[in-house]
């Protein structure tokens, strides 16, 4: 027997064991129901006044892009202290993805009594564009947010005007990003105080491009029928403009289908470093130099391929700190029959472990194709839980429970959440959020904050060919929680990127100040502390992005709090 059959005889057992295993996962996920005394989450989409449905642009051609948006962003645009909502839309202008000259981008203000209203038209934030994904922060360090919109052919900054409107600053910025973009994210990679930008690219697409599914019907094509291209970095140059620093930053090295991004401190070396989870790729981990350029490690960080050397298609990315080490962990979502995938962080010399297996994530997310992922305390028990949202992109078996009219039912799928035992292994909890797994829908961007300011984090959920949704915390409280708005006042915004470590007694409890997450989405700035039964906050340090590392004594639980640069003690 050669040694590539000895190698492929335990797979073949495992995957067979998979199989069995999720098909009865697959049941018991389409036929969730749960009494509404059980229920952790509840839809008051229609409650609270939301009222978007995604438009896709089909016409019985299966043009890939149909499937692949949108986005959904929290963030308070206003300045009234509470969250407002943004959703980006296609169009019906496909293949050539410009401006249809309708409304496509839907930006929802809340009202003070928790209900929203349509401000797109007076906010000019509608682009019409053929939207992809969004991404919230401050490049002009004024003090209210702006707003990135990747799109398919030709992305758009919106600077915040600081009157409720924004203004298209896409050509006197110098942005010109004009390929197919998907997720986004504001880091400030060289440290200069300035928010730059990093753009995942997905294809080079050409619109003439036919595929067929196995039995020869016409279908969407995947990511190896097109050429890849590389993604883009942009330096904030500080005068309101930016400058394409791809090539002598280094990511003009190597090129691969993008779509999640996470820009973190991922060596914990306290430089900003990006993870990009790649479609059918290996994925690319950019260490940060330090003088401007980057270096991809992925294989050299144990994250490029999963535990068996393979390369899978990396949708979503969400980093944090899922066994309590205060290290951060990766999550991907990816393509049915290839499971999500769970990197443990192993220390800044070691890298990270493919440890899906002994997680609790794999074997439940195989017959699903994910692509938002999220982690936050849903109960407050001191540990992060994980959302993901799911969807097809090829046909496959309409399951029990979906509504919508063919051929969108054969890519509808039930979504997936997840609870943490506090050291990294999870639970399949399909009941607790039946209204997320039903109805059955095609799920794809995930963004969370606490939108009634009542402690816990709500998230919302974008679909293909359907409602966004909007997704209120119920669960019963196991813990106490502290939010924290961390701030430097010397460049009147958010510290993005910056470190808060709680500490109490034993416990050490990690966040990172960061909005992009998961897909194409931007989630609220602050940190949210699900603490579970910690009577007191002995410190909280902050590591700030500039490498100053500062504690602050914070008395009392419970509550919000903004904690200003250079008011603690230096470390």
């Amino acid at each position: 027997m050669g040694f590539r059959s000895q190698l492929l005889q335990p797979l073949l057992r495992l995957a067979v064991l998979t199989i069995l295993v999720c098909a009865s996962c697959r049941e018991d996920v389409a036929n969730a129901t749960s009494s509404p005394s059980s229920v952790w989450f509840h839809d008051v989409t229609e409650e609270v006044g939301i009222n978007f449905s995604h438009e896709d642009g089909a016409a019985g051609k299966r043009l890939i892009p149909e499937v692949m948006g949108g986005g959904v962003a929290f963030f308070d645009y206003d300045g009234d202290d509470d969250l407002d909502v943004y959703f980006t839309n296609g169009n019906r202008n496909l293949p050539s993805g410009r401006s249809s000259g309708q409304i496509g981008n839907r930006l929802f203000r809340q009202g003070k009594d928790g209900t929203f209203a349509d401000v797109t038209l007076a906010s000019k934030l509608g682009d019409t564009s053929y939207g992809m994904g969004v991404a919230v922060g401050d490049y002009d360090n004024d003090g209210d947010v702006d707003v990135y919109v990747s799109n398919l052919g030709g992305d758009k900054l919106y600077r915040n005007e600081g009157n409720g409107t924004f203004a298209d600053v896409t050509e006197p910025a110098g942005i010109a990003v004009d390929e197919w973009s998907a997720s986004v994210c504001f880091l400030d990679y060289d440290r200069d105080g300035f928010l730059d930008l990093f753009i995942t690219q997905y294809l080079e697409w050409d619109a003439s491009k036919k595929c067929e599914s196995p039995d020869g019907r016409p279908d969407y094509c995947g990511p190896l029928s097109f050429s890849p291209i590389h993604d883009v970095l942009l330096h904030n140059d500080g005068d309101g403009t930016f400058s394409d620093a791809s090539a002598r930053a280094g990511i003009t090295s190597v090129a691969a289908p993008g779509l999640g991004v996470a820009c973190q401190d991922l060596n914990a070396d306290g430089l900003p470093d990006i993870f990009v989870a790649n479609d059918a790729y290996a994925n690319h981990f950019w260490i940060n130099e330090g003088d401007g350029t980057f270096r991809e490690r992925a294989m050299a960080m144990g994250v490029a391929f999963n535990l068996h050397g393979t390369a899978e298609a990396g949708m979503g990315v969400v980093v944090a700190d899922f066994n309590g080490d205060t290290r951060n962990d990766i999550f991907l979502s990816h393509l049915g029959q290839e499971s999500n995938t769970y990197y443990r962080h192993l220390g800044q010399k070691d890298g990270y472990l493919d440890a899906t297996g002994g997680s609790g994530l794999g074997w439940s997310s195989t017959p699903y194709t994910g692509f938002g992922v999220l982690a936050f305390d849903v109960e407050l028990d001191g540990d992060l839980d994980v959302f993901a949202a799911n969807g097809r992109i090829r046909r496959g078996e309409v399951l029990s429970g979906v509504r919508l009219a063919s051929p969108w039912d054969s890519l509808a799928e039930p979504n997936l959440f997840y609870l943490n035992n506090g050291q990294g292994r999870f639970t399949f909890s399909p009941l607790l959020l039946a209204p997320f797994s039903r109805p059955i829908e095609i799920s794809r961007g995930l963004a969370m904050g606490d939108l009634d300011s009542d402690g816990d984090l709500d998230f919302a959920v974008s679909n293909i060919h359907g409602p966004g949704r909007i997704m209120k915390n119920s669960a019963p409280r196991k813990g106490r929680y502290l939010v924290i708005r961390a701030v430097d006042p010397r460049l009147n915004r958010d510290a993005i990127g910056a470190r808060v470590t709680v500490i109490s007694g034993e416990k050490r409890f990690l966040r990172t100040v960061n909005r992009a997450v998961g897909y194409l989405s931007s989630s609220d700035s602050r940190v949210h502390f699900g603490l579970g039964h910690v009577d007191r906050i002995d410190e909280v340090t902050i590591d700030w992005p500039d490498g100053l590392s500062e504690k602050f004594e914070l008395a009392g639980l419970d509550r919000f709090v903004t904690v200003v640069r250079g008011s603690g003690g230096s470390i």
